[in-house]
């Protein structure tokens, strides 16, 4: 095990959970987005993003080590696995005749962003953030404290 395997571990939290971040910044500026893309000649409002984040390590020597019952590892970090779209929300339809988006009936397609739930989630990635910049903060200070016992 490596003397920097535990800033390698939550430097891949802190990039996960920035990603996390911007990603829900993205659905919160286009809230009010009725033309993202076009589908078949139709324009669609903007689609909600989600971000999937899985465990690193699903490594051969990972394996192996678990196989033969000497896994030492106590973590290897997370990572991106993808960036979905949420296709299961359907889209808000709002009454406003006046907008050129609005069908025969007067309401018009908003982007199925929930603003609450977006600013939940928001709050959990920036905690999470924050606890992996303290737990780094924690790490630099002993190794820095180790390095001075040697003096």
């Amino acid at each position: 095990m490596s003397i920097f395997q535990s800033m390698d571990t939550t430097g891949s939290a802190l990039t996960a959970q920035r990603l996390r971040m911007d990603t829900i910044s993205s659905n919160m500026a286009n809230v009010d987005t009725t033309r993202a893309k076009q589908v078949d000649g139709k324009w669609v409002p903007y689609t909600r993003k989600t971000v999937t984040l899985v465990p690193k390590g699903n490594s051969f020597s990972n394996f192996l080590n678990k196989a033969v019952g000497s896994d030492q590892t106590v973590g290897n970090g997370v990572k991106v696995a993808s960036i979905n779209e949420d296709t299961k929300t359907p889209y808000k339809l709002v009454y406003d005749p006046t907008n050129p988006d609005a069908n025969e009936d007067g309401y018009v397609q908003a982007p199925n962003i929930d603003p609450l739930k977006e600013m939940v989630n928001l709050i959990s990635a920036t905690r999470s953030y924050e606890a992996n910049v303290t737990v780094f903060n924690a790490n630099k200070s002993m190794l820095s404290k180790a390095l001075e016992i040697g003096k």
